[in-house]
C-alpha cells in the first residue's frame, strides 16, 4: 500500500535528563552549526537581514517585530535555521531528478528529501511515469489552464501555507474565486481556526488584541497549552521583559516545558552587565507556576477559575455591566458547577484554581496566551472562550497591560486569512472584494472546503485539480494514511514550493513542481526590485525584502506564479490584469487597499520602518460591532466523562521538538526535553509505564481508537516524562498517522491532534 508515513529510520536514542534552561550558548551553537552547513557563509549574512526594517521578515514564526530600535540578531534559534533552509546552497536539479526515481525519493525520510536543497526549474511528473523530468513555465501554464478548463470550478481546491505574502495570498484567493470557487483550505484550519471561531462573535474580531508592549508591562501572563522556547522562541523575550518588571508567568500544561521555566537570552551576551547575570545566575526565571492539566482539561479549569472569580468577588462590575451581556447566565452557571468534576477533569485542585482566581482578581493587567494545546480539541471552541470570560470579567480588554493572545505559528498564517484566504467568507468581505476588483466581476458565495472537508472530498474522487501554495499539506494532516490514499485520486497536483517533500511525490495522474523564490531572495523586474508584505500574530503589516541572489535564474515569485496562472487559466473573461500585477506588486497593493478594509494608504504606509497596525476594535475596547455592542458572556457545558473502556486507555497529543518548525524538521534532537538521535518516541508517565510493564527505551506498537477504527504506528521507544498519569504524548508529524480524519472540534473543524485515545502495548 502506498502511504505517506516517513519510513523507519531508527536512530541511537539517547535520553538524558532535562536542561534547567532555555536558549542560551547552545541555542547560539546550534543556530551557528545549522546555518554553516546548510548555506555557508552566505547563511550568516543573511541573519544580519532577517526582521531587520530594510531585510526580510523570518520566513519562520509570526511573532511581532520591536516598534523601535532593533537588535542586530532579532531572531532566534528556529529562525536561523529556516533562514539556513532557505538559503540552502544544495540544489535539486533536474541532475538530482534523473538520478532518483519517484520510488527511490519515497524510499527516504522527509529530512533527506528537504535537504536535497532548493528546486531550481520546473519539474514534471507525467501520469504512470517514474521520475520527474523538468519542464518549460509556458508548458505549465498551459497545462494548469487545460485542467482547469476540463472540470468544473467546485472540483478544484487552492491549499495556502502560513508562508505566503500578502500579495500572493490575495492574488491566489482571487484566482480561486475568478473561477467560481471558495475552496480555500489553509493552514489556519489546523492550528487556530478553533480560536477565530470563539472569538468573533464573543469579542468582534478573530484575532488577539494585544501589542508586544501588552505582554512587557503585564502584571501577569497565563500561557496555556504552548511550548514558546520550541514553537515561539521570540517570545521569551518578552516574558522575560515581563518578569523583570514585576510581573507573574503561570505556565498550563501538561507537560513542565524548559522554555517556560528559565531563560538566558543570547542578546544578554552583549551587555557586560547582564551578560554576568546570565553567565553566573542561570539566566531569568520565568514561569513562577505550573498548573499541570491534563490533555483537555483546560476548559474545567478555566470554568473553576471563573467560578472561584465570581464567589470571591473580583468581577469587574462596572465594565460587565456597561460592555458586555450574559453575565446572568454565566453567573448561575458558574454556580451549578460542583468542584469535584473540575477538579477530576482538570487534574488541578480546588485550591490551585483559587489560587489563579485570586491572583488576576488583583489586576486588569492580565495577558493569556494560548496556542495548539487548546485549539485541537474537540471542545476548543468553548474552551477559548472561556478564555474570552476572564479576560471580560476583569475587565483586562482594551487596557494596556491586558488582553488575549493568540500565538500564531507561520510568518504571515494572520495575513492570509485578512487578505481572504478562508473557505467561509463574510459578505463583508466578498462586497469589498467585488468594489475592489470592479468591472461587474462577482464572487461566488457558497461556502467552500476546509482542510479536512477537502482531503474528504477527494477521498469522493470530488477533486480533480489541486493547487497548493507553499506548505506540507500531506504531512501538515491528521490520518496520514486516509490522506495520502485521497490525496492520490486528483488528476493533477500543483505545488509552489522552494524545496521537496513528500506530498510532492506521493500525487495522483499529473504533478507539477513550480520553483518559487524564498524570502530571502530578490525579485527584481522590469519595475524595480520588488518586497512584499506580511502581518504579524498582532496585526502589525510590514515590508520584506529579499537582496540576495536567487538559487536560480529561473526562479519566479509567488506573486509572479500565481499571476501567471490565473491569467491563463481565466483567459480574456476576467477584468484583472494578472500579467501587469506579476511585474508590479504596487499595484497589487493597491487592489488590496481598494478591496479590504483597514489598508489605506498602504503602499506609503507600509514604506515606513515598522509598517503599521491594522485596524482591531476589541483592542481599544470597541465591541459596536457585536449585537448591542456588547461583547458576549458564553457559558459551555462541561463533557461528560467518558465511560471505563475494557482496554487501558490514554490519551495522546502530539507535539513538535526544537529542533523542527511546523513539518520541516532539522535534526533528529530535542534538547529541551533530552531525547537525541531519534524521534519515533512515545512520552510515557513512570507510573502508566509501570502499570503496563513498560520500561524507558522499550519498543512499543501505539494504536489509536475512534468509532471508524484504528490505526497502528509500530516501533516507538518509551521515553519517560513528567505526565500526569493517563496522558502520552508523540511527535508530529511522525504520529500524524494516529490522528482519525474524522475526529475534529466542534464547529471549527480543527483536527483533535491534541487528544487521541490510544493504547500503548510491547512491539
Amino acid at each position: 500500500m502506498t502511504t505517506g508515513r516517513t519510513p523507519q529510520q531508527d536512530g541511537d536514542l539517547r535520553h538524558e535528563q532535562q536542561p534547567e534552561r532555555a536558549a542560551g550558548i547552545p541555542a547560539v551553537l546550534s543556530s551557528t552549526e545549522v546555518v554553516l552547513r546548510r548555506a555557508g557563509p552566505r547563511g550568516l549574512r543573511e541573519l544580519a537581514r532577517v526582521n531587520q526594517f530594510d531585510g526580510f521578515d523570518c520566513p519562520s514564526c509570526a511573532w511581532a517585530d520591536p516598534d523601535g530600535d532593533r537588535s542586530f540578531a532579532e531572531f532566534c534559534e528556529n529562525g536561523a535555521k529556516a533562514v539556513a533552509d532557505a538559503a540552502d546552497r544544495h540544489r535539486a536539479d533536474p541532475a538530482f531528478f534523473a538520478a532518483h526515481t519517484v520510488d527511490d525519493l519515497l524510499a527516504h525520510s522527509d529530512r533527506w528529501l528537504n535537504d536535497a536543497g532548493r528546486l531550481t526549474t520546473p519539474m514534471l511528473r507525467r501520469a504512470g511515469a517514474d521520475h520527474l523530468t523538468p519542464v518549460t513555465w509556458e508548458h505549465t501554464e498551459q497545462l494548469v489552464a487545460e485542467h482547469l478548463g476540463a472540470t468544473t470550478a467546485d472540483r478544484a481546491v487552492f491549499y495556502t501555507s502560513g508562508r505566503a505574502s500578502n500579495e500572493a495570498a490575495f492574488l491566489y484567493q482571487l484566482w480561486a474565486r475568478s473561477l467560481g470557487t471558495n475552496n480555500l483550505p489553509d493552514c489556519s484550519n489546523m492550528c487556530h481556526e478553533s480560536s477565530g471561531t470563539a472569538l468573533s462573535p464573543t469579542i468582534g474580531i478573530g484575532k488577539g488584541t494585544v501589542t508586544l508592549r501588552d505582554l512587557e508591562v503585564a502584571d501577569v501572563i497565563v500561557v496555556l497549552g504552548q511550548n514558546p522556547g520550541t514553537n515561539a522562541p521570540r517570545m521569551l523575550s518578552a516574558l522575560q521583559a515581563c518578569v523583570e518588571g514585576g510581573g507573574t508567568i503561570v505556565a498550563v500544561n501538561p507537560m513542565n516545558e524548559v522554555g517556560l521555566s528559565r531563560f538566558v537570552n543570547p542578546q544578554d551576551f552583549t551587555s557586560p552587565t547582564r551578560a554576568g547575570r546570565a553567565l553566573v545566575g542561570g539566566g531569568t526565571p520565568l514561569a513562577q507556576e505550573h498548573l499541570q492539566v491534563r490533555i483537555g482539561g483546560d476548559l474545567a479549569l478555566l470554568t473553576g477559575v471563573q467560578k472561584a472569580l465570581v464567589e470571591a468577588g473580583h468581577v469587574d462590575k462596572a465594565f460587565v455591566a456597561d460592555r458586555t451581556s450574559g453575565f446572568e447566565q454565566l453567573r448561575d452557571h458558574l454556580a451549578a458547577q460542583s468542584w469535584e468534576p473540575l477538579e477530576a477533569a482538570s487534574g488541578i485542585g480546588r485550591d490551585r484554581m483559587q489560587w489563579l482566581a485570586e491572583l488576576i482578581g488583583s489586576t486588569r493587567r492580565v495577558v493569556w496566551c494560548w496556542a495548539m494545546g487548546l485549539t485541537q480539541h474537540e471542545h476548543a471552541v468553548g474552551t477559548i472562550r472561556q478564555l474570552a470570560n476572564l479576560a471580560l470579567l476583569r475587565g483586562a480588554i482594551g487596557v494596556e497591560g491586558g488582553g488575549l493572545c493568540p500565538v500564531r505559528g507561520h510568518s504571515n498564517v494572520q495575513g492570509d486569512r485578512t487578505v481572504g484566504v478562508w473557505d467561509r467568507p463574510s459578505d463583508a468581505l466578498l462586497d469589498g472584494m467585488e468594489t475592489g476588483v470592479g468591472g461587474g466581476w462577482t464572487a461566488p458565495r457558497e461556502p467552500g472546503h476546509d482542510v479536512v472537508a477537502s482531503i474528504e472530498a477527494a477521498a469522493r474522487g470530488e477533486v480533480d485539480v489541486l493547487v497548493a501554495l507553499g506548505g506540507n499539506l500531506l504531512q501538515a494532516s491528521p490520518d496520514t494514511d486516509a490522506t495520502t490514499a485521497a490525496l492520490g485520486s486528483v488528476h493533477l497536483a500543483v505545488h509552489i514550493t522552494t524545496k521537496l517533500n513528500r506530498g510532492h511525490l506521493l500525487t495522483g495522474e499529473t504533478a507539477l513542481l513550480l520553483p518559487c523564490l524564498s524570502r530571502t531572495e530578490a525579485d527584481d523586474t522590469e519595475h524595480g526590485r520588488q518586497f512584499v508584505t506580511v502581518e504579524s500574530s498582532m496585526g502589525v503589516v510590514s515590508r520584506s525584502t529579499g537582496r540576495s541572489r536567487p538559487a536560480s535564474g529561473d526562479l519566479r515569485s509567488e506573486p509572479a506564479i500565481v499571476a501567471r496562472l490565473a491569467a491563463a487559466s481565466l483567459g480574456p473573461s476576467t477584468p484583472v490584469a494578472w500579467r501587469d500585477l506579476a511585474a508590479d506588486l504596487d499595484r497589487v497593493r493597491d487592489l488590496i487597499e481598494a478591496s479590504i478594509d483597514g489598508f489605506d494608504d498602504y503602499n506609503a504606509r507600509v514604506r515606513q520602518n515598522g509598517g503599521f497596525a491594522l485596524p482591531n476594535n476589541a483592542r481599544d475596547g470597541d465591541f459596536s460591532a457585536l449585537p448591542g455592542g456588547r461583547a458576549v458572556l458564553t457559558t459551555y457545558p462541561l463533557p461528560q466523562a467518558a465511560p471505563p473502556t475494557e482496554q487501558d486507555t490514554l490519551t495522546l497529543m502530539t507535539v513538535r521538538s526544537h529542533d523542527q518548525f511546523n513539518t520541516t524538521v532539522y535534526g533528529e534532537d530535542d534538547r529541551y526535553r533530552g531525547v537525541h538521535g531519534d524521534r519515533r518516541v512515545v512520552f510515557l508517565s513512570a507510573a502508566d509505564a509501570v502499570a503496563r510493564g513498560l520500561a524507558d527505551g522499550q519498543r512499543v506498537d501505539v494504536t489509536s481508537h475512534a468509532p471508524d477504527g484504528q490505526r497502528t504506528i509500530h516501533g516507538l521507544r518509551v521515553v519517560l516524562h513528567d505526565l500526569p498519569t493517563g496522558d502520552c504524548a508523540a511527535y508530529f508529524p511522525e504520529a500524524n498517522p494516529l490522528v482519525p480524519l474524522s475526529s475534529t472540534a466542534i464547529d471549527s473543524n480543527t483536527p483533535t491532534s491534541k487528544s487521541v485515545p490510544v493504547t500503548i502495548s510491547p512491539a
